[in-house]
């Protein structure tokens, strides 16, 4: 119980209501059939992704290992936001406890960044094979897959753990209505009394210096494989090195172009519908899920063959 100067009564929180598409209802029922299809083509792409590198001893280098690490990210993802998403349309089952509405928004912070770092490690492995080809089995060592990966949680990990945190210390004394399908940060946290000045600045530096730098650092390294591959002289060389990096860039420009205008929909939210954003905030944490594996295992011959190879022993 929480007693304000004005002498107004009022409960803390324990649980809050996830109320997403009020202004269009109708939304529930036409994106629930495809957001579920969505849902089991992730699970079910990235763990054939995953089983097939994991048995296929070809399979079994550095990129591979990356990539699996992506996939892993990816079911982690769709299963901490799809499920709850799919339980409020189908059965309104809106209620979520204080402390899962916080676990959700820490997961989804924590990978949502490690993608992103995944993304940056394996553009430089791209950087490596074209433009330090006779290096490449030096450099991208198994060893230095290990390193990556420790890298990749530590540091996203610990930079990320204060943002829920910080919204978790924040008192919610009035509704708990949040106006989303999941607990996103800053639709939580103007559910507050107090001042959350220093959460959204935190979560704003954040979330600008880790995605940034790891987009920076991402176009830094096509730029170099850009210049390298003008270099070449050889005929079909510009053509196989680009395919080479083909399936990676396609994955960062899905990534980036929903992230892009989800962030877009935000600075012009007076002139767009607010369940925008929330469709976009839902369909980021899924589309790219899906279309990862399917990009990989349709451009790459080698996880190409593995899988038919797998589904022989299967069948």
């Amino acid at each position: 119980m929480t007693i304000y100067q004005n002498g107004t009564i009022s409960s803390e929180v324990s649980d809050f209501l996830l109320n997403c598409f009020v202004r269009s209802p109708s939304w529930k029922f036409w994106l629930s059939l495809p957001l579920s299809l969505l849902f089991l083509l992730a699970m079910g792409a990235n763990s054939v992704l995953l089983i097939t590198i994991w048995l296929e001893v070809s399979l079994h280098e550095p990129m591979y290992y990356l990539l699996s690490i992506l996939s892993l990210l990816d079911i982690v993802v769709c299963l901490t936001v799809i499920p709850k998403v799919l339980a409020i349309f189908w059965f309104d089952l809106k209620s979520i406890s204080f402390y899962a509405c916080f676990l959700q928004m820490y997961i989804m912070n924590w990978f949502f960044a490690m993608e992103s770092c995944t993304f940056m490690v394996m553009a430089y492995d791209r950087y490596v094979v074209i433009c330090h080809p006779l290096r490449y089995p030096s450099i991208i060592t198994d060893q230095f897959v290990a390193k990556a990966a420790i890298f990749i949680l530590a540091r996203n990990s610990i930079v990320t753990m204060p943002i829920p945190i910080l919204s978790s210390q924040l008192h919610y004394c009035g509704t708990n209505v949040i106006d989303n399908c999941i607990c996103a940060n800053m639709f939580v946290s103007r559910l507050s009394c107090n001042d959350v000045t220093i959460s959204r600045i935190y979560q704003f530096v954040v979330g600008w210096t880790l995605l940034g730098s790891d987009l920076i650092l991402i176009f830094l390294s096509y730029t170099l494989i850009l210049r390298a591959v003008l270099r070449l002289k050889a005929e079909g060389a510009v053509a196989k090195a680009l395919s080479t990096c083909g399936s990676h860039f396609i994955l960062i420009f899905f990534f980036s172009t929903i992230l892009l205008v989800f962030v877009l929909t935000h600075v012009v939210k007076k002139k767009v519908s607010p369940d925008v954003p929330v469709l976009l905030n839902v369909l980021h944490h899924v589309i790219p899920a899906a279309l990862n594996p399917i990009v990989y295992g349709v451009r790459t011959q080698e996880i190409k063959q593995g899988i038919q190879r797998l589904l022989k022993k299967v069948c």
